[in-house]
């Protein structure tokens, strides 16, 4: 049997798992938070794995070897140190994000400034998206052209149909899931790599000819220091990776809908230091790859950084494809489709969600069933790869792609994003005052730099000054911010309403906490009380009601009666969602949504537990307005439906 053919039945036994896994978790998709968010449900262990195998694509981790053998330790701010310290990073900001009251960041920026700052965010975070998830493909296109000699379409169409379909059908759940199976995969490939290497390297196993007997120590004493040294690079260009590179990868979508997808803040926090962790476990392993490859193939470092990354990115395939058994190669190339689907899953997802939830609900059809959401999900899904898969024929440098998707987000949003969270004084106009400008200057820069670079030249930008390396991004960044903030400052500042998620002392203005009691021994109550759904996930409760009218409700005249006739209603983020602002915690406050078709309306709340018994008089009250509306609309309101 040929060894592309073991390949690919191993391929279809493996994607028929991921499959599976995406099988399993459509059923209990009911709602947009459930498939965007996995219901609010996932564990520390599972957010570490996912978050970990979504930062590691099979080109990246050969473009890092690649990185290692001819820089050293001195081109971990390139890749290797970003992830880590981003990760780190959202993990000390996790009480900030966990407890917001969205499921995309375009929606959270809504929420914030304005609605005109949501669509512009959306199609920045989708091209973002799709531009990391072409590094995914191209990745896996060198794994199959270098140990089987395949066209790259065939890496197109393998990863575009696996991660459509066990994505559409499983929401974020699925994505989570596989990354965990995933990530046993990349990270055990990598390991048996690393150990490999060194015994090919010392020993000349595994056909390598030619190679000294040596001992492992000897192998790692012989590396000159200058190897070892993460600052050879110079500590001014360490400075600009940290700021061309981390600003863009802590506020990426992908891992704060990890965030809002777990349990508590703790498994959030947990979770992100445990991906560090892991992603840190599998660069350590590719530097041990790197180290046995230059003893292997000493002719590539000694050719160069920029001239030997053509010898050195596909070195490590190069060497599985000459040394082991068809069997040992189709499972190494396993391990990289695992890292390629690992991370072209978690941006169809996240790009997919700008496109359902931030273009089409919020302008196109705020009025939305969860039926006909859902179909859009899984079609915006399709929408990412389809684009991806494309734009993978036309874009040749994997670590580009990813570099110029970071420096793009970095440009554009992260001083509105981040400047929101923490910044009362920050407007709509400086949020787009700062998301134009960056994002504008950036593309510009990114444009004349490729314009003007000549194949394996030092970039054009660079030659003219060295701040300028990195496509220009620490020159697009000070743009940004300075539009950002010297706008926001000259302008007026923002309304309560769009303070309240973010700052507890605004949201206790418009508080209604009094108001209105409830009789705990009215029947209406205890009968509200029985089809009431609870659940406890960490530190907070999940209460569910759906209800069903008796004819079809006009959702946009039902929304402005609501929230005229009880002002306790807001809408900081358009129609599709509806709070009804009651205390600081929007959390907490009982919001509503469109139903699974046009008669229903769904009531959902999540406290914390200790304020469960609070929460569950405030939801009744809730449904008494709710029913209050519908009959002023000549609608009867039916019973509580149950799920």
């Amino acid at each position: 049997m040929e060894g592309s053919q073991i390949f690919f039945i191993l391929l279809a036994v493996y994607l028929s798992g991921l499959i599976a896994i995406g099988w399993h978790f459509t059923k209990k998709q009911k709602s947009v938070t459930d498939f965007w968010l996995a219901g609010r449900e996932v564990g520390p262990i599972a957010i570490g794995f996912s978050a970990a195998a979504s930062w590691l694509t099979a080109g990246a981790l050969l473009a890092v070897i690649a990185f290692f053998i001819l820089l050293g330790m001195g081109s971990v701010w390139s890749f290797v140190a970003p992830n880590i310290l981003a990760l780190l990073i959202i993990a000390l900001i996790v009480g900030r994000i966990k407890h917001l009251p969205a499921i995309t960041q375009p929606e959270l920026l809504e929420q914030r400034y304005s609605s005109a700052i949501r669509a512009p965010v959306a199609l920045i975070i989708t091209i973002v998206m799709i531009l990391f998830a072409v590094a995914d493909i191209k990745g896996f296109a060198l794994v199959l052209e270098v140990l089987y000699g395949l066209n790259p379409i065939y890496a197109a169409g393998i990863v575009a149909l696996a991660v459509s379909v066990y994505v559409t059908l499983g929401g974020l759940s699925a994505v989570v899931w596989t990354d965990v199976v995933q990530f046993v995969f990349l990270s055990v490939f990598t390991i048996v790599m690393a150990v490999l290497a060194v015994e090919a390297a010392t020993s000349g196993a595994y056909g390598v000819a030619d190679m000294p007997q040596i001992t492992v120590s000897e192998l790692f004493g012989d590396i000159p220091d200058v190897w070892w040294n993460p600052f050879s690079i110079g500590i001014p260009m360490v400075i600009i990776f940290i700021f061309a590179i981390i600003p863009g990868w802590m506020t990426e979508q992908d891992p704060w809908q990890r965030v809002w997808a777990a349990k508590d803040a703790r498994s959030a926090k947990y979770g992100m230091v445990l991906g560090s962790l892991l992603i840190a476990v599998v660069f350590i392993g590719c530097a041990v790859i790197a180290i046995g490859l230059n003893a292997i193939y000493p002719d590539i470092a000694e050719a160069g950084f920029p001239a030997g990354m053509a010898l050195a990115e596909p070195a490590l395939l190069t060497f599985i494809s000459t040394s082991f058994s068809p069997l040992v190669v189709a499972l190494s190339a396993i391990g990289l489709a695992a890292a390629a689907m690992s991370c072209a899953d978690t941006f169809a997802a996240s790009g997919a969600s700008c496109i359902s939830r931030d273009i089409y609900q919020r302008f196109m059809k705020p009025d939305a069933t969860m039926k006909e959401m859902l179909t859009i999900n899984r079609i915006s899904v399709l929408i990412i790869v389809a684009a991806a898969t494309i734009a993978s024929f036309y874009i040749n440098s994997i670590m580009d792609a990813i570099h110029i998707a970071t420096f793009i987000a970095s440009a554009s949003y992260f001083f509105p994003l981040m400047g929101g969270l923490y910044w009362k004084r920050a407007t709509k106009e400086g949020a787009l005052a700062g998301l134009v400008v960056g994002g504008l200057a950036q593309i510009g820069l990114i444009i004349v730099d490729l314009a003007k670079t000549a194949p394996m030249a030092p970039s054009y930008l660079e030659t003219v000054h060295p701040i300028l390396v990195n496509h220009g991004i620490i020159v697009g960044m000070l743009l940004s911010a300075v539009a950002f903030f010297g706008v926001s400052l000259i302008t007026k500042p923002s309304d309560t309403v769009n303070l309240a998620p973010f700052f507890e002392g605004e949201a206790e203005k418009l508080a209604l906490h009094d108001a209105q009691t409830v009789d705990e021994s009215n029947p209406e109550y205890i009968q509200f009380l029985g089809r009431l759904k609870e659940k406890t996930i960490g530190e907070r409760a999940h209460l569910h009601l759906n209800l069903e009218s008796s004819a079809t409700v006009n959702w946009n005249n039902f929304i402005d009666k609501l929230k005229s006739m009880y002002p306790a209603w807001v809408t900081p983020s358009g129609n599709d969602s509806v709070y009804r602002l009651t205390q600081a915690d929007m959390l907490a406050c009982v919001s509503i949504t469109r139903g699974h078709d046009e008669k229903e309306v769904w009531f959902a709340s999540e406290p914390r537990t200790e304020f469960i018994d609070r929460q569950r008089k405030e939801l009744f009250i809730a449904f008494e307005e709710v029913e209050n509306v519908l009959k002023s609309f000549g609608l009867i309101v039916c019973n509580p439906r149950e799920d």
